[in-house]
């Protein structure tokens, strides 16, 4: 059975092949040629993906795949399309979908939200579930850096504190708007907003995600 790791891997392979290299991203000055070599070296490049949470070696992170981005965009494509290698953690099935399933939609929106006139993608309930208790053990780390204290809403109610603050601004939405929200894409995420102006400014102007 494919999981939704997979599921989001090959959709977005696809959509990276249909845009080509020179399509934009809603990753702020990277082309989708950008975002494949990021995605290449995430699961191939242990050494330089530390850089992604350790500031320290952010500098590496960006010189090694600044080296991929030279690689003609076919092959970046179908290196992330046939997965991880075999002794990379993301080989593991348990560790692919815990830490890709979400990342790798996420990053396909980044995509599509970026073209003029995209529409919303329906997210089957099962999915959308599965990204909602990925936001559980999560929001709290994405968020961790915002200015004001944030809740997570279903439309049903289910709730989720992913910053404790005040004043408290509530983000109402399906799940996988949700974590567009808390994945730094404030601007296009399809949420429902309830708090002080002032401090749902400081919510949608804040840099939130790792």
């Amino acid at each position: 059975m494919s999981t939704h790791a997979l599921r989001e891997r090959l959709l977005l392979a696809d959509l990276l092949e249909q845009s080509g290299p020179d399509a934009p991203t809603l990753c702020e000055g990277w082309t989708t040629l950008d975002l494949a070599a990021h995605l290449v070296v995430r699961e191939r490049r242990g050494d330089a993906a530390a850089g992604i949470v350790i500031p320290q070696l952010a500098d590496r992170l960006e010189r090694v795949r600044r080296e991929y981005a030279a690689r003609p965009y076919a092959e970046l494509v179908r290196l992330f399309r046939s997965g991880p290698p075999r002794l990379s953690p993301f080989a593991l099935k348990q560790v692919d979908e815990a830490a890709n399933g979400v990342e790798f939609y996420v990053h396909g929106e980044d995509v599509r939200r970026a073209a003029k006139d995209w529409t919303p993608r329906v997210v089957d309930p099962v999915f959308a579930d599965s990204i909602w208790s990925r936001l559980e053990r999560t929001a709290r780390l994405l968020a961790r850096r915002s200015p004001v204290g944030l809740v997570l809403r279903r439309p049903d109610g289910q709730t989720v504190v992913a910053h404790k603050g005040s004043p408290v601004v509530t983000v109402t939405g399906e799940p996988a708007e949700l974590a567009m929200f808390v994945s730094g894409r404030q601007s296009v995420a399809r949420v429902d907003l309830q708090g002080e102006d002032a401090a749902i400014a400081k919510a949608t102007g804040a840099r939130l995600a790792l």
